[in-house]
């Protein structure tokens, strides 16, 4: 929940906005979000290549919060990660959308 992603976020556990640049340009983003596109308009993704991006966002073996529209994506980002690696990822389970709702920060993305 958003309590909980506040909490990481302080802890300096990066969130992950995999949502397209046209849907962060609509309902900005959570401050300091890493901005990295995963499925596009048709639903298709390269999972290796959005993870070689990733990796020059993060510390590989850190723990990472995924948050997408309303947190369906990113499930299915979560289940495919939790199958490759051993890393701890938290899942925005009602997305950007909860955060809006909560009227919690949104800043304009910087690409």
């Amino acid at each position: 929940n958003n309590e909980q992603i506040k909490k990481l976020s302080k802890n300096n556990i990066p969130i992950v906005d995999v949502r397209r640049s046209s849907e962060w340009n609509q309902t900005g983003v959570v401050p300091k979000s890493i901005l990295l596109t995963f499925f596009d308009k048709e639903g298709k993704y390269n999972f290796d290549e959005w993870y070689e991006k990733l990796r020059l966002e993060i510390d590989e073996g850190k723990p990472i919060i995924l948050i997408c529209r309303t947190g369906r994506r990113t499930k299915i980002i979560a289940e495919m990660m939790d199958k490759k690696f051993d890393k701890v990822i938290y899942n925005a389970k009602s997305g950007i959308t909860s955060w809006i709702d909560e009227k919690l920060i949104i800043v304009k993305p910087e690409y």
